[in-house]
């Protein structure tokens, strides 16, 4: 779950470019390090720095630059010098701008034509963090010590070089129309059988996983207007002066990428936690506390709890009475135990004249649930949701049983069952860094409730399950509110289900539902299994 809002914010996508493309074949392998190291709850520093230099740190953080190679990556054909430029400028501003609003809640990329209008960001920092992707390359990284990649390798070799052998021969025969001499056939025969001996012990190919490499060390210039054919000075690499209230060091080590990741988690850095916080904040109680979560800049919103935001980015980073810093984990205590978290959703006259849109946090927000959680949910009380964890993407979610996180990802939204699904509720285009979720109510959405073989499938399903379970339409009634809703259904809702499930019912060719079927449909479609109150 909360893996899938951070592969929200690093625009995550299965497919390379940004308009269409192929398949990454080891996409996943990031999506799934991104879960591992949520349930691990490693902590949100290293996390970060991770993602930036994971290459740097070891092999077992390698799939973790996917936060920034799987972004979209613009190619041209090669042939014009301005659309190679153009295609290299936009590439390296969606690695600037991804790392400035996802991570630090600023929109640094404001300033890659021009100093930022708003906020104190010059030109030269936009081109200073710029620097830093410019010295990088896409690259595959084992995900296995040096030493296994290395016998691998060897094993390979022995068996191109017995094959290219045994090849060699042949051909030389075949040229010179005769048959092997004695020494000849002997070799063959040796060279056949090492070669299926080899091929019989072969070790399985190691993973490996889609990211960024170092490239080179040097400086960028300053682009004017952002056309990077018209060179201006030069930018060194370096953090943002907005955040280190001095000059700030200069990135010494190769790329920089490794003193990018130092200066974003140092605890001078005033952003990283404060951004992390109030997104967790929008994810538990429906709003964030900066309601703009990834612009805390001047056309940003203002806190509505400024003391409650300094406090939890205070405890995040350094808990009082002990505590693992940095520990998502614990942030998730910290506010799930809260009194504020707890509150019902019900409204009152008074509260709703005084704050409608409540910005005090006097009841809880009710609000939908994101599309994975629903189709989960859909799949969890049929029975069906398949919870295992990791693997490859599933092409079509409507045809599997896999928990939604493991769809394939498409910034394509018009290509692909899952992506066109997905978009039809609300799931965001990864085109870009998502701050969150914009819940729109459609025809189409109710078009799919009442009419998608999948939802009639789930009703199938859903109905079998509860006539297996209970002998009779009065006990499996409030099952079935309990199962779907977490309560007993009213007097009224029980009358009116008996009364429907016991009328006569004309015969109904075989790819309609049956009565009990489509009773369980109008409750699976229900507003009350969608929201959350």
């Amino acid at each position: 779950r909360w893996g899938r809002h951070w592969l929200d914010l690093a625009r995550y996508s299965d497919i390379a470019g940004n308009f269409g493309g192929p398949p990454i074949p080891h996409a996943w392998r990031y999506r799934d390090w991104v879960v591992t190291a949520f349930n691990a709850d490693l902590p949100y520093d290293q996390f970060v720095r991770a993602q930036i230099a994971g290459d740097l740190l070891g092999h077992e953080s390698a799939a973790a630059t996917g936060f920034f190679a799987l972004g979209p990556t613009y190619v041209s054909d090669g042939g014009d010098p301005d659309a190679t430029a153009q295609a290299q400028s936009e590439t390296l501003d969606d690695r600037v701008d991804t790392l400035s609003r996802a991570l630090l809640g600023l929109t640094v990329s404001c300033a890659r034509c021009h100093d930022h209008k708003f906020d104190p960001i010059p030109q030269l920092d936009y081109y200073s963090l710029a620097g830093v992707f410019q010295n990088t390359r896409l690259a595959e990284h084992p995900l296995v010590p040096a030493e296994t990649v290395a016998t691998f390798q060897a094993h390979q070799q022995q068996i191109g070089q017995l094959d290219q052998k045994l090849k060699a021969l042949d051909e030389t025969l075949k040229k010179e129309a005769r048959d092997p001499t004695p020494d000849e056939a002997a070799d063959r025969e040796l060279w056949a059988t090492l070669l299926a001996q080899l091929q019989k012990t072969i070790p399985p190919m190691y993973p490996i996983a889609h990211g960024l490499a170092e490239s080179g060390s040097a400086d960028m210039a300053v682009a004017i207007r952002g056309n990077l054919r018209k060179p201006g000075p030069v930018a060194p690499r370096r953090f943002l002066r907005i955040l280190t209230g001095a000059e700030p060091a200069l990135f010494q080590q190769g790329s920089g990428r490794l003193d990018l990741a130092s200066a974003l988690t140092a605890e001078s850095n005033p952003l990283l936690a404060r951004v992390f916080v109030n997104r967790v904040w929008m994810h538990h109680l429906g709003r964030a506390l900066v309601r703009t979560p990834s612009n805390f800049g001047i056309m940003g919103e203002a806190p509505t709890h400024p003391e409650l935001l300094d406090w939890l980015a205070s405890e995040f980073q350094q808990p009082t009475g002990g505590g693992v810093p940095w520990s998502i984990k614990r942030l998730h205590r910290l506010i799930v135990l809260s009194n504020t978290w707890r509150q019902s959703s019900r409204s009152n006259e008074r509260g709703m004249s005084l704050d409608a849109d409540n910005r005090l946090l006097w009841r809880a927000n009710p609000r939908r649930m994101d599309v994975e959680v629903w189709r989960d949910t859909l799949l969890a009380v049929t029975g069906e949701l398949d919870s295992s964890v990791g693997g490859p993407s599933v092409e079509n979610l409507l045809a599997s049983p896999r928990r939604t996180l493991y769809g394939t990802i498409n910034r394509n939204s018009d290509q692909g069952i899952s992506q066109v699904f997905l978009r039809l509720f609300d799931f965001p285009a990864a085109r870009a860094s998502s701050e969150g979720r914009a819940f729109t109510t459609i025809p189409q959405q109710s078009l799919f409730l009442m009419n998608s073989p999948f939802m009639a499938e789930r009703a199938r399903q859903l109905a079998r399950r509860l006539q297996a379970e209970f002998p009779t339409d009065a006990e499996r009634v409030p099952a079935l509110y309990a199962r779907l809703y977490s309560r007993m259904p009213t007097a009224e809702e029980l009358q009116i289900g008996l009364a429907y499930l016991a009328a006569p019912s004309e015969p109904m060719p075989g790819d309609q539902l049956s009565r009990w079927e489509q009773y369980a449909q109008v409750l699976l479609s229900a507003n009350e299994l969608m929201f959350v109150e």
